[in-house]
């Protein structure tokens, strides 16, 4: 009988204002390909959301899923100001480092894909192609305001089912999933904690989050614009067709503008989809594995 795939825990120092913290990431593939695909995940999610695209795509790429600092297996931060997209870009910089990689594909769901866009617009990156999944320079208020509901609250839950039904109702956004695919997807999401769970992250990510003034999102609007006009490489972008976050006017204008990135809408989907239905792993499979 086959053993089923997993992936391989390992760490990365990176540096911060107050010195060192490791980084997490899950390692999938034979780890000499040169073919390496980087997947990076969303505000409070973590690497192992994207399990079941690793697993399809782990015999043509040594494929890397970090855990952003704050979160999953990685180090929470004594400054949590350090929380922020520059930040994460500099530790993706030692991660590619450590990865000793030439050229690099790039999956980011939201976060991540700030994360992926900061990368590709640094004067010789090594990225090759880039999947943004439900994220552009714009992003709707009224998607920040539903994130802040929630974000860094204090939680506790009894049950891996308890929790499960938990992220569930904020989560509506992902799509359809059957019950066994959305365990899957909290399982990572859950620390022991005593006779229970909590989230797995820092709740310290919420405060440079509810920092944002009108005037900081506007001049970070600008930044990633600029970001997004300087690509010269192909651009994948997914949307949830119904998604809060990636208002269709933005989407649109990203197919028009800078690397004019090839869209596709799934239906019945919001913020963000998951990579987990086959037909959202075909698309993404079908750019990356092009000639």
């Amino acid at each position: 009988m086959t053993e089923p795939l997993a992936p391989r825990l390992r760490h990365v120092q990176c540096l911060d204002s107050r010195g060192l913290h490791r980084m997490a990431y899950w390692e999938w593939g034979d780890p000499a390909n040169r073919r390496v695909l980087v997947c990076v995940h969303g505000l409070s999610r973590q690497g192992r959301d994207f399990d079941t695209l690793a697993a399809d795509l782990c015999q043509h790429y040594r494929v890397v899923c970090p855990d952003v600092v704050g979160r999953g297996q990685s180090d929470w931060l004594a400054d949590p100001m350090g929380y922020a997209i520059p930040a994460y870009v500099a530790d993706m910089v030692t991660l590619l480092a450590r990865l000793d990689a030439e050229t690099v594909d790039w999956v980011g769901t939201s976060m991540g894909g700030l994360i992926g866009l900061g990368v590709a617009a640094l004067p010789r990156s090594p990225l090759r192609r880039l999947v943004l999944n439900d994220v552009g320079p714009s992003i709707e208020p009224a998607s920040l305001a539903r994130i802040g509901t929630y974000l860094g609250l204090p939680v506790h839950w009894s049950t891996v089912d308890e929790a499960a039904d938990a992220l569930w109702a904020i989560s509506q956004g992902f799509g359809p999933h059957t019950r066994a695919q959305w365990l899957a997807l909290t399982r990572p999401q859950l620390a022991p904690d005593g006779d229970g769970f909590r989230p797995h992250y820092d709740p310290a990510i919420a405060v440079p989050f509810r920092a944002i003034t009108p005037e900081l999102a506007r001049a970070g609007e600008a930044a990633l614009w600029a970001a997004y006009d300087s690509l010269r490489l192909p651009v994948l972008l997914l949307r949830g067709a119904d998604s809060d976050l990636l208002s269709d006017a933005t989407a649109q204008a990203m197919t028009q503008r800078g690397p004019q990135a090839r869209l596709h809408a799934f239906a019945g989907v919001g913020h963000a989809p998951m990579l987990v239905q086959p037909e959202q792993r075909q698309v993404v499979r079908e750019f990356l594995l092009a000639p």
